[in-house]
């Protein structure tokens, strides 16, 4: 039975990949400083198979203590998005670059890793995006991620999984996650106000993206030393076009704004190619239309508070 760290755990991804595996029969340990708390995995103490370990990613002891005896380690553990670390740049890099550097250092050669990156190392790019694309980002969220993927890539035995846009419900819910944001505000709100809605990226549901991470454990030896675009080319669709499938299914005001002052600094707005992934077999479920009524549904019942915003 094959022990799993997973740095960063406890976060939107962690808590939905967690009971994946412990119900695959995986042990699983988590590293985390519970930054936002300890609610999305208070479940999986109930579980034998599962651990928990409080710690920083930027504590080269703690952080080796925690990686001993384990078969494979999941690296989730960062500040996430560009208004994240816009705000707080020292503490992106500390926790980005150089926490994903110790854990490089502090796990044996032969030990499975697997990065979760982004889609924003890509910058702007006007063509359709593949794994062989030039890495231009533009933000300290998409350098520290890119400059990330650099140290996990001096190891052979890793893999590179760059995700597309995230969206869906976690028992560690997210609202500054767009698509979440717009359902969000169109069912409880019922306004919404879109910036450039032209800009187009690919979205990626969150039971998906835990399922990617899963693939790659199981799946490690035909992945390793490899970079993955990870999303559904389907899913590919403008702020506009999302805006616009909720309003399919509820009625609030949508009002579209153009403006120098309020855009993406990442400039997330190009197509990109997951045949790579899909190649070896991993393809995606919940569509975007899906996704959306979930979400919907979930926040019909649910009056979710701001305190579950990253930014």
């Amino acid at each position: 039975m094959k022990k799993i760290l997973i740095t960063g755990g406890a976060g939107f991804v962690g808590s939905v990949l967690t009971p994946m595996l412990l119900g695959d029969g995986y042990r699983v340990r988590i590293y985390d400083n519970l930054t936002f708390g300890l609610n999305g995995i208070i479940g999986c103490f109930n579980d034998p198979k599962f651990e928990f370990v409080n710690g920083n990613i930027s504590d080269r002891k703690s952080l080796a203590s925690a990686a001993d005896g384990c078969d494979a380690v999941v690296h989730l553990a960062a500040q996430v998005g560009f208004p994240v670390c816009k705000r707080d740049p020292d503490e992106a890099w500390k926790t980005n670059v150089l926490g994903t550097r110790l854990l490089t250092e502090v796990i044996e050669d032969d030990v499975p890793l697997i990065f979760a990156s982004t889609g924003s190392v890509y910058g702007k790019l006007s063509e359709i995006c593949t794994e062989e694309s030039p890495t231009e980002p533009l933000t300290v969220y998409g350098k520290s991620k890119l400059k990330a993927e650099n140290w996990v890539r001096r190891r052979e035995n890793s893999v590179v999984l760059r995700f597309a846009t995230a969206f869906g419900i976690s028992p560690r819910m997210r609202l500054d996650l767009l698509v979440n944001d717009f359902c969000f505000k169109a069912l409880r709100e019922r306004n919404l106000i879109v910036y450039e809605k032209s800009y187009k990226r690919t979205f990626l549901y969150i039971t998906d993206m835990a399922n990617a991470l899963v693939f790659a454990i199981e799946n490690f030896d035909e992945m390793k030393g490899e970079i993955f675009n990870v999303g559904d080319k389907r899913m590919n669709c403008s702020k506009e076009d999302v805006a616009e499938l909720i309003k399919k299914k509820e009625q609030y005001y949508l009002h579209y704004v153009e403006s120098k002052v309020f855009h993406d600094e990442d400039e997330r707005n190009y197509e990109v190619d997951y045949s790579k992934i899909n190649d070896l077999g991993f393809t995606t479920e919940v569509s975007i239309e899906k996704g959306i009524d979930k979400l919907l549904n979930f926040f019909q019942h649910f009056d979710v508070e701001k305190e579950y915003s990253n930014a």
